[in-house]
């Protein structure tokens, strides 16, 4: 029994003492904590500010539990802005001039802000929001206003990207006319630019707009050809706007509705079932927010918390609003704690008893040094890293999510380094989940089609009266039909044909169009008609008003002329292959041949001997015979042999080339153009002539033409009849038009026209739709299908028949005249070649002559005497030579009878003397020397037998002697 006491009396003792401790730690944290009075301005007759202040006093709560030792301690005054700017003002009032508060959280909208700021500004008060997010709040220009959320500015690039992924060129903007609907439309609008997309119109809904408004603006949008809509406003007003939308037809296949984050971020706070029907397939971007476990405790807490607050309400998860004001009240809890123990003093400078008497506010000695504080601050928050950047938060990363049957699904993410990507940070190419898209379809919406109000599209042709083969009109008298043909037309219903969808249209004849295609293509502008097809050339200033496909013809303007003969006439044409560089170059080539074979085989060779008006003589026929290869001297020396083969190779080109290039003349080239450029034309006053309605004429003037000399025409007939007659004749000199003509023209007149001169270049035909058209794009895709394929081929084929057989004349008009340059090399190396020959043989005869030719030197005369010396000795020096083959150190002394067994008829064939001139052979002259040969019947003295040359040696010995 005493044990149960004593254990009793102990639980009593330790009871008391644990009690007073607490009560002495209490009165002691009473005693050395400050407090520091903050206000809140909500709009707590709305769900959104009720959740608000739920968060915000859990996050003081919060932050003093774990933070029991701070000297500070907020104390929050919660205000009503009862839905309305002014009521925000005046509860800012009270709250700066009654109570004094050091700061001010609040309000919910970026209008109730607006009016805050200034008083902030004005009492030096900082002024916090965390879901203001108009983009022209900016802290840049209100020192006192923190902004604690994002920037509308910050999600436009996760928008452009949605738009960039899915290869969308056009997005409407609905947006509320409101400070935060127009807020973002011109980050937007660049944002969108900047990914090649544009905003062809916009849909600003009045903030109070009535469901006929609503109506009134949304078939303005249907009507138009763009299906890509973003929408920016408060969230009810978007979800009447959705409702609206899906009565009139445009929450169906083919539409797709981007929301802002204003939408997406507080989808859970709307009627759910109201949400998945109004918004099925809408897709929406928002700020991402990691769900950590501290995240999941605080949604679990924050859930029984509302509930107790709101027991009306059924409670929901916090959404990134309530996450923003949770760590919103934690920095100024923080921001206070690094103040203390500054003086919190509010500086009064006027005193009353109106609460709301805006004279009568204070300037706070502290609010400076409090928003430093704040954007110092830094700490790791439920909606992620809380850290200011003039004076604002800082986007990371967005998620893109998708209403479906379910819910919301996130279907991808956004951040600035990836962009778009299925996983969040993840560097592997962009892509996206699944989407369901309105309709109920998960086939990627193209985001334009031609609008459905049963209305085909008018699509305008040219009437014309020539050159039909491109389009050609014409109405059955009987039954009043028009049928439309042409080039043209089948190359529209060929890439019609191939587009992925179907348009409906009908051909409308344009009877005017002759006369002006400006005036033409500028009704689709006007209109009129809904695309233009026929041959519309692409130009600059057309351009400016309407879009033109990518072209389908080849691009450019030349001009046509009259061909003429001007060769049959020509006496003196067979010297035109060679100009005269060439003949005079060839002639020298030749000369110096000659000249050079003479001075090498003169001495040894007497069919180069003889009397010097002779000599000449030989060299020039031998240097002229090589070009028909009939010369008939024998030569004994190897060094002109060889020289003659390089020449006669030479000879071999030269001539090839020149029959060739005459027979060219005298056979291709018959026909030349009367004119071949504009300048030669307008130095003559030449007449021009053009076709109707052609945008050439124009650019005539601009080359300097006059406009009395303009002919206008309208059929390949007239051009020809024209150019026939000529300009002195009342025809025309030239016809200027589009390659597509011209190619069409000298096919049909293939023998007396061409197609001269430069081409001046434009895009050729493409067809017009009007300025923004989605249609642009697709059909120049398929354009390059078709064009690339046989299908052009056969259209060609079938409208211009089969241009092959006529070979235009301006591909051999161009000069086929040779050029010395052309056989420079042969020429340098043979040249080369025979100069070697030449210095070979005279340093021989350095080496054998050295005696004579020093004796003759070192007499005293003048140089030129010396020279003529050594040239008469060069030519007069009788006995052997040295540029023959043998050398008289082969035989030695000779007499007669080493002469007679030298011309042995057995041996003469092979035989050649060399006697040095310096040992002079002794042989007696008492016989005749007279050869024959028993073995072949012939004369010893035949010319050019082997014994001939042996008796003229023997004769030659004999004198000697």
């Amino acid at each position: 029994m005493g044990n149960p006491l004593h254990s009793l009396l102990l639980a009593f003792f330790f009871a008391f003492f644990v009690s007073h401790r607490a009560s002495r730690s209490l009165v002691l944290a009473q005693k050395s904590t400050a407090s520091v009075d903050v206000g809140v301005v909500l709009d707590l007759g709305t769900e959104t500010g009720k959740r608000s202040r739920t968060s915000i006093s859990m996050a003081i709560d919060d932050f003093y539990a774990l933070h029991r030792d701070h000297a500070t301690r907020v104390v929050l005054h919660v205000r009503d802005s009862n839905k309305d700017a002014v009521g925000a003002a005046a509860a800012a009032v009270d709250l700066l001039k009654n109570v004094e508060v050091k700061a001010i959280i609040g309000p919910v909208t970026s209008t109730e802000a607006a009016f805050l700021i200034q008083l902030g500004d004005r009492t030096h008060v900082p002024v916090l929001s965390f879901s203001a997010t108009n983009p022209a709040l900016s802290p840049a220009h209100t020192p006192y206003f923190v902004r604690t959320t994002t920037n509308d500015s910050s999600q436009v690039a996760a928008i452009a990207g949605v738009v960039q992924h899915f290869r969308w060129r056009e997005a409407v903007l609905v947006y509320a006319d409101t400070e935060y609907g127009t807020g973002i439309v011109p980050f937007l609008t660049d944002a969108l630019q900047s990914v090649d997309a544009r905003i062809p119109y916009r849909g600003v809904i009045p903030s109070e707009a009535t469901d006929a408004q609503l109506d009134g603006v949304l078939r303005e949008l249907k009507a138009a050809e763009a299906r890509v809509f973003i929408v920016h406003m408060l969230p009810n007003l978007a979800l009447r706007l959705f409702r609206r939308a899906k009565k009139l037809g445009m929450m169906s296949r083919g539409y797709v509705w981007i929301v802002t984050d204003g939408v997406t971020s507080v989808l859970e706070l709307l009627d759910r079932q109201a949400v998945l029907e109004a918004m099925h397939g809408v897709i929406g971007v928002r700020y991402y927010v990691n769900r950590s476990k501290e995240v999941t405790n605080f949604t679990a807490r924050f859930r029984w918390r509302f509930q107790q607050d709101n027991p009306a309400i059924e409670p929901a998860d916090p959404s990134v609003i309530q996450l923003w004001a949770y760590d919103t009240a934690w920095a100024v809890a923080m921001a206070v704690e690094k103040l203390h123990p500054a003086s919190s003093a509010v500086k009064s400078s006027r005193s009353g008893n109106d609460s709301t008497d805006l004279s009568q506010l204070g300037v706070s000695q502290t609010g400076l040094a409090l928003r430093n504080a704040i954007f110092d601050t830094r700490f790791r928050g439920l909606a992620g890293e809380f850290q200011l950047v003039d004076g604002q938060l800082q986007s990371s990363a967005f998620e893109v999510v998708n209403v479906d049957g379910e819910g919301e699904t996130t279907v991808a993410f956004w951040t600035p380094e990836n962009g778009i990507s299925e996983h969040l940070n993840s560097t592997a190419s962009a892509g996206l989940k699944s989407v369901v898209w309105p309709g109920d379809s998960t086939e990627v919406p193209k985001g334009w089609e031609i609008p459905t109000d049963g209305r085909r599209l008018r699509i305008a042709v040219p009437v014309k009266h020539g050159f039909d083969q491109f389009v050609r009109v014409e109405t059955d008298a009987m039954s009043n039909r028009t049928s439309v043909t042409g080039f043209c037309i089948d190359v529209f219903q060929a890439v019609i044909d191939s587009l992925p969808y179907a348009i409906t249209f009908d051909y409308i004849p344009f009877v005017n169009s002759s006369k002006s295609y400006d005036n033409f293509v500028y009704q689709v502008y006007l209109k009129n008609f809904d695309a233009v097809v026929g041959d519309t050339t692409i130009i600059a200033n057309r351009s400016q008003y309407v879009d033109f496909t990518m072209p389908y013809t080849d691009s450019g303007v030349s001009m046509v002329v009259r061909v003429k003969d001007v060769n049959s006439k020509d006496m003196w044409i067979f010297l035109e292959p060679l100009p005269i560089d060439l003949w005079l170059g060839s002639l020298a080539f030749f000369v110096f041949t000659g000249l050079m074979v003479w001075v090498i085989e003169h001495q040894e060779n007497p069919e180069f001997a003889g009397k010097p008006l002779d000599q000449l003589g030989t060299i020039f026929y031998f240097a002229f015979s090589i070009l028909v290869f009939t010369h008939k001297e024998k030569l004994t020396s190897n060094l002109t042999r060889f020289a003659v083969i390089m020449c006669t190779f030479v000879v071999l080109i030269l001539t090839s080339s020149y029959t060739a290039s005459l027979t060219s003349i005298l056979t291709v080239q018959q026909l030349q153009p009367t004119a071949t450029d504009v300048n030669q034309l307008l130095s003559t006053g030449a007449y021009i002539g053009h076709q109707d309605g052609s945008y050439t004429v124009g650019m005539l003037k601009r080359m300097g033409f006059q406009d009395h000399k303009f002919k206008n025409y309208s059929t390949p007939d007239q051009y020809a009849e024209a150019l026939s007659k000529g300009g002195a004749n009342g025809g025309v000199d030239a016809v200027f038009d589009e390659i597509p003509y011209l190619k069409l023209f000298p096919s049909e007149h293939c023998a007396d026209f061409t197609m001269v001169g430069p081409i001046y270049k434009t895009d050729g035909f493409g067809f017009v739709f009007p300025r923004g058209s989605q249609l642009v794009a697709d059909v120049s895709r398929a354009i390059l299908n078709v064009t690339e394929g046989e299908k052009m081929a056969a259209i060609e084929k079938k409208w211009f028949g089969d241009r092959t057989n006529c070979t235009p004349q301006s591909n051999s008009l161009s000069s086929s005249s040779l050029a010395f340059r052309s056989f420079g090399g042969l020429f340098l190396i043979t040249g080369a070649v025979s100069g070697l020959a030449l210095l070979i043989c005279v340093a021989k005869f350095i080496y054998h002559e050295w005696d004579e030719l020093r004796t003759a030197a070192s007499e005293k005369t003048s140089l030129w005497k010396k020279i003529v010396a050594v040239l008469k000795h060069f030519h007069d020096v009788d006995g052997p030579r040295p540029c023959v083959t043998l050398k008289r150190d082969d035989y030695g002394e000779l007499d007669d009878g080493d002469l007679n067994q030298i011309a042995r008829p057995g041996d003469a064939a092979g035989l050649q003397v060399s006697v040095g001139s310096q040992s002079p052979v002794s042989v007696s002259d008492s016989s005749d020397f007279s050869f024959a040969s028993p073995e072949d019947g012939m004369s010893a003295t035949e010319p050019s037998s082997p014994y001939h040359y042996a008796t003229l040696g023997m004769a030659e010995i004999r004198e000697t002697r």
